[in-house]
């Protein structure tokens, strides 16, 4: 396959699979944190509206579910890459954090989540999966 193709692919596939755990972590977490009582999720609106109403413990799984993601997009596009693999993994890293500065300004939110969400979910999480995918380790200085 034509390299440049293959690595097209590679993105297309992280940000896909990035997603879908993305977007499972979001499903499933009111299952294991409980909403607080009056929260309502069915439309971005109501969302909005029940972030006052959040406590700490709620903003857990939407930060695992922007990182793990993201690591999971980025690990998928550094495997497949046919070159470039750090570069696509950091993009993948990029478009999450494109889709968490969006969504951060849609819905608000406390301001300590947005800091820790933006600062550690997508540019440390591409990183992290692309060197995971290279079979190299990040080194402490």
């Amino acid at each position: 396959m034509n390299p440049i193709a293959k690595n097209i692919l590679a993105v297309v596939a992280g940000f896909l699979i990035g997603s879908l755990v993305n977007m499972g972590l979001i499903n499933i977490g009111p299952s294991v944190i409980p909403l607080p009582e009056g929260a309502d999720m069915s439309t971005m609106e109501n969302l909005r509206d029940s972030m006052q109403l959040f406590t700490p413990r709620n903003f857990i799984f939407p930060f695992l579910a922007h990182a793990l993601g993201t690591f999971t997009g980025a690990f998928v596009a550094a495997k497949i890459a046919a070159s470039h693999h750090m570069k696509l993994a950091i993009c993948i890293g990029v478009l999450f954090l494109l889709g968490g500065v969006a969504a951060a300004s849609m819905l608000g939110g406390p301001l300590w989540f947005t800091v820790v969400d933006l600062l550690l979910a997508y540019i440390p999480m591409g990183l992290q999966g692309g060197l995971l995918a290279r079979g190299k380790r990040l080194q402490a200085t």
